[in-house]
């Protein structure tokens, strides 16, 4: 899961099978038989450490149903971000790997311009600055009234089913038609003088007037831990931070969540059209889908292919929620009619997982991004999801979309000082108490497999359930046949 702020591969790598044939190298120490990594593991998961914690594991290779090793796989688990495998799946099953979201800006009557948003994540002020170009270009200087049609995604913008302080964050924006660099704030965060507060500056200047900071943080000694929350209320323009950050530290950024994600989208083109010569007297925000006349100018997102690998690479939440509102929108079977986007899209999810051959009843989701700890998800229908992936023909998009080892993504940091290399694809999964990691390994002397790592319901930090989780992955990468 993305947490902002104070958060040339192998050509058998990226197309997800083994060369023809693998000459495998001399034993070295430390190699170990298939069948003397079932205790190995539970010597692992069994430490009195983990005594209170639930550990679901399923290790098979990619090319059978054989079982390596299981440990309540078919039982379900709150998964964290090891749902974006899910819903980018399905993203790739049913829109395929060229589609692009649109942007578009239509003329209406009394020189009144609707500006039409599909949940296009990656707009940027690049984006709206080549729309506002694409109007000047057409001789537009004036727009009486700029209509932004929020439309599209109907339903609740933030889940009901996340927790407060994940709605408030930069990584647990709202969803919505129109957005605008992810419907987030950036703050920097700087120290001080000891002992005085941080000093908090927006990236955006302009909003420094259209927020209050209550700021409860503070610059310590360089021996003191750095820790810093951010949050801001639901009703008001309110940001709230606390912390500390050492003396002489560098900066860090942290990210909010926007409270009206359409009317700051507005804002921002508004800001763009008046850079580009174009002067609006009036913009509103439309909650109902309208008739439009000719297209003037519009934007399109980079394809799924590349919306798939920011999803799952930089386990990015606003992506991930985006693509379950999609496939609530493709479909012709559910009729056009006000209802929540999200809800038909985890239908319309089940559906492409079912025909890809994926278990429907091995797994129970509430959201496309795993921030909800509704989600069910049993180790058993992430590692057939991920077989069968491998076998599709996005087979080499969807594993080129996960971040790899010690390169990139969530895994930048993970298994990047170790004594061999380990070449890992995976996705990575975080919440308080769950930690998770699913995804192929190609093992050197070994061959090629797949697996779900799951630990529930502990009390230990996030770091020591990745450690442990590594040790198992690193067994992985010592197998050898005999």
């Amino acid at each position: 899961m993305k947490i902002q702020g104070i958060a040339v591969s192998l050509l058998m790598l990226v197309l997800g099978r083994a060369p023809a044939a693998v000459a495998q190298t001399p034993a070295v120490a430390g190699d170990i038989c298939s069948g003397e990594l079932g205790a190995k593991i539970d010597a692992i998961a069994n430490r009195p450490e983990f005594s209170r914690s639930r550990w679901g594991i399923l290790i098979q290779p990619l090319s059978s149903t054989a079982t390596l090793y299981s440990r309540d796989a078919a039982k379900y688990f709150i998964p964290a971000s090891n749902v974006k495998l899910l819903t980018t799946a399905a993203a790739l099953q049913k829109l395929g790997a060229d589609f692009r979201i649109k942007t578009s800006v239509y003329s209406g009557e009394n020189g009144n311009l609707y500006i039409v948003g599909r949940g296009d994540p990656s707009i940027t002020e690049t984006g709206l600055k080549s729309l506002a170009q694409q109007l000047k270009r057409r001789g537009i200087s004036q727009v009486n009234e700029l209509i932004g049609d929020d439309s599209y995604f109907q339903g609740n913008a933030v889940n009901p089913n996340w927790e407060w302080e994940d709605a408030q964050a930069g990584y647990g924006a709202p969803i919505n038609s129109l957005i605008f660099d992810r419907n987030s704030i950036e703050l920097l965060l700087s120290p001080q003088d000891l002992g005085q507060p941080l000093k908090v500056t927006f990236a955006e200047p302009q909003l420094t007037n259209q927020w209050q900071i209550l700021n409860n943080s503070e610059t310590v000694r360089q021996n003191e831990p750095e820790f810093v929350d951010v949050g801001r209320e639901f009703d008001r323009q309110t940001i709230r931070v606390s912390g500390q950050l050492r003396v002489g530290a560098e900066s860090e950024s942290a990210y909010v969540a926007v409270v009206n994600p359409a009317s700051n989208f507005l804002q921002h083109f508004q800001q763009a059209l008046a850079n580009a010569g174009i002067k609006v007297d009036r913009a509103v925000v439309a909650s109902n889908s309208r008739s439009f006349s000719q297209e003037l100018a519009a934007v399109e997102s980079p394809p799924m292919a590349e919306l798939v690998k920011e999803t799952n690479q930089e386990s990015d939440n606003v992506y991930a929620e985006v693509l379950l509102r999609l496939l609530g929108k493709i479909t012709e079977s559910i009729p056009l009619q006000p209802t929540d986007s999200s809800e038909i899209g985890l239908k319309e999810l089940k559906t492409a997982l079912t025909e890809l051959g994926v278990n429907p009843n091995s797994y129970i989701l509430a959201d496309g991004s795993g921030l909800s700890r509704h989600n069910l998800i049993s180790p058993e229908a992430l590692v057939q999801t991920l077989r069968l992936m491998a076998n599709s023909p996005a087979a080499s998009i969807y594993r080129a979309s996960l971040p790899i080892a010690g390169e990139n993504g969530t895994l930048k940091n993970r298994f990047n000082s170790t004594a061999s290399r380990v070449i890992l694809q995976a996705k990575t999964g975080t919440l308080s108490g769950v930690s998770a990691l699913s995804g192929y390994i190609e093992v050197p002397n070994y061959e090629p497999l797949v697996f779900s790592i799951i630990v529930n319901q502990s009390d230990l930090p996030a770091s020591k359930l990745r450690s442990a989780t590594d040790e198992i992955v690193l067994l992985l990468n010592r197998l050898r046949r005999c």
